[in-house]
């Protein structure tokens, strides 16, 4: 009965690495035709080169019962109140997608000698566009160096500012993210947000560039960016 249990567990700690990191598709059906093999062949050719047997162990305690990291963190808040633990409970609940309680202790975090901690404002930024509180984006970001430090925050910014019809600033910040070959969804959105603008040539210029970029890569790179792919075809023969 241990054995059953241990392969199930295994198999999703597998299935959610394989998805995590974009496996191969064939791995789904070994891993689920095949589970007992299929993961201890998963394990060596995909996990154990990376990762010890404790993070292992970690990460498939968490699939199993994803609250328990949570309560232990809670606990360890509530023996040392610190800006370390706060932090750490803030993470979890980012992780789970849980933007409101992540809010509350990133700025629990940020109350008396911490609260221009540049990462701990950059995490809210992250989790006040998820919760469509685009006042506080704009503030938290113009509160550290986004360009030096953070660079991937700025795609909230400048969304959040169109968001508040400051059209102008939003595009200043929005084109800093249009770097070649990267910032796949993020470039894509930026295209939008120039159709929207009416700056057509300008969209199919990027739109233009993502294609031809994804399409000049290996056939295994290529297939991690397909529905990006797809979707900038779909955009530009639309214009």
């Amino acid at each position: 009965m241990l054995l059953y249990y241990l392969t199930i567990a295994l198999q999703v700690f597998c299935i959610y690495h394989a998805f995590k990191n974009k496996s191969a598709y064939y791995w789904y059906f070994i891993l689920f035709f095949i589970p007992l093999i299929g993961t201890i062949i998963y394990l060596f050719t995909h996990v154990f080169n990376r990762r010890d047997a404790a993070i292992i162990t970690q990460e498939i305690t968490t699939i199993i019962n994803p609250t328990k990291k949570i309560k232990d963190l809670e606990k360890e808040l509530e023996f040392s109140n610190t800006f370390l633990n706060k932090i750490n409970l803030g993470d979890a609940h980012l992780e789970n997608k849980d933007y409101k309680p992540a809010i509350l202790f990133y700025e629990k975090a940020l109350e008396a000698n911490f609260k221009n901690d540049s990462h701990t404002l950059n995490k809210l930024i992250n989790c006040y566009y998820k919760t469509s509180n685009f006042d506080k984006v704009i503030e938290y970001a113009r509160k550290i160096n986004l360009d030096k430090n953070f660079k991937e925050s700025l795609y909230f910014y400048g969304l959040a500012l169109e968001q508040k019809e400051k059209f102008n600033e939003a595009e200043i910040q929005l084109r800093k993210i249009d770097d070649r070959y990267s910032n796949y969804p993020e470039r894509l959105e930026l295209s939008k947000f120039l159709i929207r603008r009416n700056k057509k040539k300008d969209a199919k210029e990027i739109l233009t560039e993502i294609i031809s970029e994804i399409a000049s890569m290996t056939k295994v790179n290529s297939k991690k960016h397909r529905n990006i792919f797809f979707e900038t075809e779909k955009t530009l023969n639309q214009l």
